[in-house]
């Protein structure tokens, strides 16, 4: 029996799934609110709004250029919850394991959660693991659900979203998405580009008792465009992007040239989007740009009455829809 790599019998219930769980998940995500033999736990009152968030993650691969399938998960529940003004505390954590994954591997990727865990002040009180069968699992999933407390007053929602209101974003788009693609040395490409997987808790934490701040989102799947589109259907006003002023790295344009990517739909897994009341704009990029995680924040567009749509100034002086994304340019990333 090969004791290097996870087999059928560690999702049985018996010896090889106790050992599982206690040398590798309790190992590293153990703490006094976390009870493996427990079906259920209590957790301590806290005072505020709480807030609960899940979110599901599979990438390939595993590994890439500035994180793992661990770390982005931490982050991308993080940035859920942070976005709409709370502070993360808890996690409950389900791991869909492979056939054939290298426990050393997985042993890995749940140190690099746990140690984004720490980073963030949240502890793993609940979990899950199943074995699937070779072929069926792309080495690992994990589906964590986060929970966390909002005391601001503030309140970010889209109805609040007016007219003039200008949007904007702490960094560079689209590193994510570039980086997960060339990890995969597909297209006979290769680079030195970094995810930008990261908390974006700092960055929230700066703005968000702004009375003036509309509303917040991390653009994950679908980018900027998708979280431009989702303002533009809700609020049902346009939303116009200068092209000259969203930041692109160079890497991630020549990349998206020579592919025919639009950057403008590819993932972030460490940026906030914010929509601003127009005089309150200069305030919250002060604060942003006081932090390492926000020094490139600018405003990248603004709010327009009517129509529902996402459009484009290009650097031509021209204007271009920006249609809903209907395809799946670069799958698995997050």
């Amino acid at each position: 029996m090969d004791d290097t790599r996870i087999l059928l019998a560690h999702g049985n219930g018996g010896r090889l799934m106790r050992e599982l769980i206690t040398d590798v998940f309790a190992r590293h995500l153990g703490n006094p609110l976390l009870d493996t033999d427990a079906d259920a736990v209590t957790l301590p009152h806290v005072d505020g709004e709480l807030m609960v968030t899940t979110d599901g993650f599979t990438v390939e691969p595993l590994e890439f250029p500035g994180g793992d399938i661990g770390s982005l998960a931490v982050h991308g529940v993080v940035n859920d919850l942070a976005v709409a003004g709370a502070d993360p505390l808890y996690f409950t954590v389900s791991a869909l394991i492979e056939e054939g994954l290298e426990i050393g591997a997985l042993d890995r990727y749940i140190s690099s959660f746990a140690r984004a865990a720490r980073q963030n002040h949240v502890v793993v009180v609940a979990g899950d693991t199943k074995v699937v069968r070779r072929g069926e699992g792309s080495g690992l999933y994990l589906s964590v659900t986060g929970i966390g407390v909002r005391r601001s007053a503030v309140r970010l929602t889209i109805d609040r979203i007016a007219p003039d209101d200008v949007v904007l974003v702490s960094g560079p788009v689209g590193d994510h998405g570039i980086a997960v693609m060339l990890a995969r040395e597909q297209f006979g490409l290769s680079g030195e580009l970094r995810s930008d997987s990261a908390s974006v808790l700092p960055l929230t934490r700066a703005v968000r008792d702004f009375p003036d701040l509309k509303f917040m989102r991390d653009p994950t799947r679908g980018g900027l465009a998708t979280v431009a589109h989702e303002i533009a259907r809700a609020s049902g006003h346009s939303v116009t992007l200068d092209q000259n002023a969203v930041p692109l790295r160079p890497e991630v344009v020549s990349v998206c040239e020579m592919l025919g990517y639009d950057p403008y739909f590819l993932a972030c897994e460490g940026r906030v989007v914010a929509v601003v009341d127009p005089f309150a704009a200069d305030d919250v990029l002060a604060r942003w740009h006081a932090l390492p995680e926000g020094r490139d924040a600018c405003i990248i567009g603004r709010v327009e009455t009517g129509g529902g749509r996402v459009i484009l100034e290009t650097g031509l002086g021209g204007r271009r829809v920006l249609d809903e994304l209907e395809d799946d340019p670069l799958p698995r990333i997050c």
